[in-house]
């Protein structure tokens, strides 16, 4: 499967550590190679959701914090 053009969209705003990160693990395990941007406002989700990605090899493309919010855009791992 191909990267998508545009990336699929999780609002994970209103869910605490550590939901965020674990629904992004499941999303991106999902299969093949996908973008996922990610929405939350969980103060903790900008550290925990890169280590994930560190650790099960997926790669953080874009990151940016808006007030309490901070939006990321992951890339899953071929294969994952």
């Amino acid at each position: 499967m191909n990267v998508k053009d545009a990336p699929e969209r999780l609002d994970l705003r209103g869910l605490k550590c550590p939901m965020p990160a674990l629904l992004a693990k499941r999303r991106l395990r999902a299969g093949g190679e996908t973008l996922l941007e990610i929405r939350t406002d969980d103060p903790m989700a900008p550290i925990d959701i890169p280590h994930m990605c560190h650790v099960e090899g997926h790669e953080v493309v874009e990151m940016e914090r808006m007030g309490g919010e901070a939006r990321m855009v992951l890339r899953a791992r071929r294969g994952s």
